[in-house]
């Protein structure tokens, strides 16, 4: 019951012929020096052998607006179905890895294999992060800071799919000082 879940979309391939897409929901950050994060997928996937071959993928959040190919993305293989096409999503050059990024995502992050464990039913994938990618029009003008609130993400929680809500405090809200006068 570790939930909620960022529902991602990881693109892998070197070739456009290759490219594909699928949907993942086992990721997250793992290390901020150096930067390092992780997917865990099934060996039994289509994009496991092309990650594991080529040792690249990216990591695409997704938005309100791009839950329904997330989810059919999910639900797919990209043995049988071309997903970009059947979406309409749009691969986009990466700056650093082969792999495509999603042209529709708020934000890409490019990620090369440094080890692999074998977890059971998943393999993880323990990734370096060599860039970010982050679309100008989620970036707020006044801090330079990506805001979450414009991009609309979307997470995973036991079987469906939910918008992010409301912030309710920053990190160190709770043991700030406050200042004379304010409640």
């Amino acid at each position: 019951m570790i939930y909620p879940l960022p529902a991602v979309l990881v693109s892998c391939g070197e070739t456009p012929e290759e490219y594909n897409l699928f949907t993942v929901a086992w990721t997250g950050t793992i290390s901020s020096d150096p930067v390092m994060c992780y997917i865990s997928v099934r060996p039994s996937r289509h994009s496991y052998g092309i990650i594991k071959r080529t040792g690249e993928y990216v990591i695409n959040l997704t938005t309100e607006e791009m839950a329904r190919a997330t989810d059919w993305c999910g639900c797919r293989s990209g043995a049988k179905f071309n997903k970009w096409k059947e979406t309409g999503l749009t691969p986009a050059p990466a700056t650093i890895v082969k792999a495509p990024i999603v042209k529709e995502a708020p934000v890409s992050i490019e990620c090369r294999v440094k080890n692999m464990v074998d977890l059971g039913a998943h393999h993880m994938f323990i990734s370096e992060v060599v860039n970010v990618i982050a679309d100008d029009r989620y970036i707020d003008p006044e801090t330079g800071a990506f805001s979450l609130k414009k991009a609309d993400p979307i997470c995973y929680v036991h079987g469906h799919y939910f918008k992010l809500g409301d912030p309710i405090g920053k990190f160190g809200w709770s043991v700030e000082k406050k200042k004379k006068g304010s409640k």
